[in-house]
């Protein structure tokens, strides 16, 4: 199973949290969102299908997320868990801890902001477009 969205970066992209990276439909973030690689995206959580969210909220699912640019490129490998609701309208977090809230698509994640290709980062400074890809296995 795929869901894709398209997002953009912005000059306040910073890349450098430790734990989390996130993309949201809000056009704008300040200086110190440390976490959020992607504004003005398209689609959000509230566009899943039932049986996407239903493959999410299993613990064994595998979730790959793609972030393509320009110039870079990152997957990230994370995990569902039943407790996850997919219910925020305007963000989505990946985690590599095990927390989940209405914003989390994915906890165990093998990377955070800080951990993503530089080239893909310098894209998002300078406010290009990125593809998100997220797979289900």
């Amino acid at each position: 199973m795929i869901f894709k969205i398209r997002t953009k970066g912005h000059k306040n992209v910073s890349s450098m949290h430790k734990s989390t990276f996130e993309i949201t439909k809000d056009p704008e973030i300040g200086p110190t969102a440390d976490c959020i690689v992607g504004v003005a995206m398209d689609n959000s959580m509230d566009d899943f299908s039932d049986e996407f969210k239903a493959k999410i909220a299993n613990k064994n699912t595998k979730i790959t997320v793609i972030l393509d640019t320009e110039n870079g490129h990152d997957e990230i490998v994370g995990f569902g868990h039943e407790d996850l609701t997919l219910t925020h309208p305007t963000d989505i977090v990946c985690r590599t801890s095990d927390y989940v809230c209405s914003r989390t698509l994915m906890i165990n994640a093998d990377k955070a902001a800080r951990d993503l290709d530089l080239d893909l980062i310098e894209d998002l400074k300078n406010e290009k477009e990125m593809e998100v890809t997220i797979i289900l296995d």
